[in-house]
């Protein structure tokens, strides 16, 4: 029963991620998953809805679990802030290829934010973007209490880190579907960083 949920967990983020929500048909989702459609309703009884949901919030879970731990392996001790901010950007950015499925289903989410029922964007939010969102601003609090940076507020210097290191490699890889070469992420990674420590740098 397990394996059976999990196929057909892949396959509705797959077929979620490149139709949409509104497009995504179960008959779709049931050969992608390689079951029937009886096996996605004894799963899933709310249909489409209860299988979208169950799809953003185990996604977002699973993201939210490897970007935590890049944040406590890469922030927990920092010394050269520029060096060890690039190392942490270049681990930031990494998991868009490995999880470019789930990016896509990203994507889709924002392009269709008016078809989705508001309760379901706030679970996303709460149980991936935001969390991160504050893990990453707690340690830069931290590191400006320590003095390596200067930050009136940590949230939003978490949200400027985010984009200037990752914003326009998202973009350009359309969220890790088309990896750019490595010299290449390592160059915006690089350039991200520098402009967020222009800004965030003690004086």
């Amino acid at each position: 029963m397990a394996e059976k949920r999990e196929a057909i967990i892949r396959g509705a983020r797959t077929v979620f991620g490149g139709d949409g929500y509104t497009r995504a048909g179960i008959d779709a989702i049931a050969r992608a998953a390689g079951v029937s459609t009886r096996t996605i309703y004894n799963h899933f009884p709310g249909g489409k809805e209860e299988l979208f949901r169950a799809v953003v919030r185990e996604g977002s879970a699973e993201i939210l679990r490897v970007q935590l731990d890049i944040v406590d392996r890469w922030l927990r001790k920092v010394t050269d802030v520029e060096a060890d901010l690039i190392d942490f950007g270049t681990a930031w950015v990494a998991p868009m290829a490995e999880f470019s499925s789930h990016f896509a289903l990203v994507r889709q989410v924002r392009a269709e934010v008016q078809h989705l029922p508001p309760d379901l964007l706030r679970d996303w939010e709460e149980v991936g973007p935001r969390r991160v969102e504050s893990a990453l601003a707690d340690r830069f609090g931290e590191l400006a209490d320590e003095g390596l940076l200067e930050i009136d507020d940590a949230r939003q210097a978490a949200i400027h880190f985010t984009y200037l290191v990752a914003g326009e490699i998202q973009d350009r890889t359309y969220g890790g579907v088309l990896p750019l070469p490595e010299e290449v992420t390592e160059r915006l990674v690089k350039t991200g960083v520098r402009a967020f420590l222009r800004g965030h740098l003690p004086r």
